[in-house]
């Protein structure tokens, strides 16, 4: 009888103890998470190939995107500041890049064109001289870096988070988009909104 419990006891030790240790593996296993480089080398890439082509389709001389992100925080209460900067940019031949220029700069110095963005997703300013155009506080900014023309689109998520815009400058000539183009634009940003996101949510 003693036999038959060591018997047992050793079936059981021998079955069960591996399969318990498989099991606990299994579930506690990490889940190993992406190479943030690698990752970020990815979606820059993908978001370049985006803005050449939307710069290509529509002759734009300079196409950028921001987004928005916590520069800092505020003295006494901690509080995090709301700031935005150029992440990407590709610009034609003879343009001048804007990227280093906008970075980390306070959301309440464009406080109007960011509200106007955040309630109609689109700016349009197809001559900045024409002063029957509202350019949102942006006239001065636009003449500064040599635009005849700008169109800004707001980046959102799913979910309707303003995360970003996306900018055509034209300093070249005026250009002035007709509602398809403004409407396919559009799209563009809603996509580009899907592809931070997934970025943002993977990091």
């Amino acid at each position: 009888m003693e036999n038959l419990t060591e018997i047992i006891i050793a079936f059981i030790s021998g079955v069960f103890g591996p399969m318990s240790i498989v099991y606990l593996k299994n579930k506690y296993k990490k889940i190993e998470k992406p190479d943030m480089v690698k990752e970020t080398l990815k979606v820059s890439q993908q978001i370049t190939s985006k803005i050449e082509h939307i710069k290509d389709e529509f002759k734009a001389d300079r196409v950028w995107i921001t987004q928005f992100h916590n520069g800092g925080n505020f003295y006494p209460t901690g509080k995090s500041m709301a700031k935005f900067s150029i992440m990407y940019e590709t610009v034609s031949v003879g343009t001048d890049s804007i990227q280093t220029n906008f970075n980390n700069i306070p959301v309440n110095l464009f406080s109007k064109s960011i509200n106007e963005l955040l309630t109609n997703d689109v700016i349009e300013i197809p001559d900045y001289k024409d002063e029957s155009i509202a350019t949102f506080g942006l006239k001065y900014i636009g003449e500064n870096r040599a635009c005849k023309s700008t169109y800004i689109f707001a980046i959102k998520s799913f979910e309707g988070k303003f995360i970003g815009t996306l900018g055509l400058d034209y300093v070249k000539r005026k250009t002035n988009l007709d509602m398809e183009s403004i409407n396919h634009l559009q799209l563009h940003a809603t996509s580009l909104g899907g592809v931070l996101m997934t970025h943002l949510e993977q990091s």
